[in-house]
């Protein structure tokens, strides 16, 4: 697969003998939208990805991601929903929990909110017209104010407190790895791909657990089947997990700076905006956790 500007993908095999007609919602700073993208690309499936929910959508669900529509039927919101779609079995219930193990963390990303909001700044939104890419770089910035505007929050009322070690939320795949280059065998499967995408969260803004995978010795597996991923998915336009671990082979484009100024112009006018963005990330925020209390992530989705 070959990636068009800002690692768009979109070009690739089919499914069966009809092409499929993907479109995608989310940015690549999400572990639930990477599983997506990684799925799809694996399978060489293409797709039309956007970083702003179209205004149905968004009236509908907000700010959460990723979804997908297949064939223009109904959206898709689950991750493991969307891979079993394309043709992936579903990530066992167990493994789903041991996921979340892995996904601890996540909350320190906003440590820094200068390094928060430029990590994403340099994920641009990956339209072709530059009209419609500037446009979607600054509306981006409300999907940005609004994440991290909730995990503070969850930071702040300890929804998710650190692990004692976050070198043990990962002893349960490090013992699964054992038998074989992929979960899946010769190729990735399912849960090979939603735990890469765990990865690249960690990765794509570096917290605990990163270093965690870099220097632990009880984590040498761990390290040997992330690089067997890396090669399997070297022509990957969003590994971010490229930064930190061998092999390395190509890295995230970076956004140009016409579409990081976009996007700060729209950070800067969510935060002078705060009398309306504020109540707004409130009021989608309580929203969506009335209407998905079981969702995979209902933080940082």
């Amino acid at each position: 697969m070959h990636p068009t500007r800002h690692g768009a993908i979109t070009t690739g095999t089919v499914v069966g003998t009809t092409p499929l007609d993907v479109e995608i919602y989310g940015q690549n700073h999400s572990p639930w939208v990477q599983t997506v993208l990684l799925g799809l690309h694996a399978k060489g499936i293409p797709c039309r990805q956007r970083t702003v929910p179209p205004p149905g959508l968004f009236l509908r669900r907000g700010m959460l991601m990723p979804a997908a529509r297949i064939d223009g039927r109904d959206w898709f919101y689950e991750s493991n929903d969307i891979l079993s779609a394309i043709g992936y079995d579903k990530v066992p219930p167990d493994a789903v929990r041991a996921m979340f193990a892995a996904w601890q963390g996540v909350f320190h990303r906003p440590d820094s909110a200068f390094t928060f909001f430029r990590e994403f700044s340099l994920a641009s939104d990956p339209a072709t017209h530059p009209v419609t890419r500037f446009v979607r770089n600054f509306l981006r910035a409300f999907g940005t104010f609004y994440f991290f505007l909730v995990i503070r929050w969850a930071v702040f009322r300890n929804f998710r407190p650190d692990p004692h070690n976050f070198t043990e939320q990962f002893l349960y795949w490090e013992n699964k790895l054992i038998n074989g280059k992929f979960r899946g065998g010769d190729k990735p499967d399912a849960t090979d791909i939603m735990l890469f995408g765990i990865i690249q969260c960690h990765a794509s803004i570096p917290v605990p657990p990163l270093f965690a995978l870099q220097q632990a010795s009880e984590l040498e597996g761990m390290r040997r089947w992330l690089g067997d991923m890396q090669t399997y998915f070297h022509d990957y336009p969003y590994l971010y997990s490229n930064l930190h671990f061998t092999p390395a082979s190509r890295t995230p484009d970076r956004a140009s700076l016409i579409d990081q100024l976009a996007f700060w112009a729209g950070a800067v006018t969510m935060f002078m905006g705060f009398p309306l963005t504020i109540p707004l990330v409130v009021f989608l925020a309580a929203r969506q956790q009335r209407a998905r209390p079981r969702r995979e992530n209902a933080v940082a989705r």
